[in-house]
């Protein structure tokens, strides 16, 4: 957790300075995401929410993307983590979502992506998504890389969209 401390505290800095706010949706981070940015002091001015989308289950209920929502897709995909963060932004009134979905290991996961694998997205003034593959069967290692990359992509949108 140590390491996601200081890119949270930018974050947090950040949107506090710009009276924004963010919402999390995170999978194989395993609530790592919500968790560093509520470690900064000050977070409820930013922080809206978050949930741990783990399983269909929980995507049906925690954030209300039914089957027929994912037609063409499949989870830990680009297209997938954009949904989330769009979703989740949208419920919220969010001026940012952030999400991550992956397979943290020690295997992969049912669509044949390999331990390590993550895609991420954030949606808000800009959307980008990108994916992650660290290449290493470590899970807590790879929660660790993975929420660090969904704080990295908030980071670099938010100075993307600088006022």
């Amino acid at each position: 957790m140590d390491s996601l401390l200081p890119v949270a505290a930018r974050v947090g800095a950040l949107l506090k300075a710009r009276g924004e706010t963010v919402v999390v949706s995170e999978s194989s981070a395993g609530g790592l995401v919500a968790a560093a940015l509520l470690s900064v002091p000050g977070a409820s001015a930013y922080f809206l929410g978050g949930a741990v989308v783990y399983t269909r289950r929980a995507r049906l209920h925690l954030a209300a993307i039914a089957d027929a929502d994912m037609a063409g897709m499949r989870s830990s995909s680009e297209p997938y983590a954009l949904l989330l963060a769009r979703t989740a932004r949208a419920r919220f009134g969010a001026t940012w979502g952030l999400a991550e979905t992956g397979a943290s290991g020690p295997t992969g996961n049912r669509y044949g992506d390999a331990a390590g694998h993550t895609c991420l997205a954030v949606c808000g003034a800009l959307e980008r998504a990108a994916t992650l593959e660290t290449g290493s069967a470590d899970r807590v290692a790879n929660m660790r890389a993975f929420a660090r990359a969904a704080l990295e992509l908030l980071e670099a949108a938010l100075a993307g969209t600088a006022r």
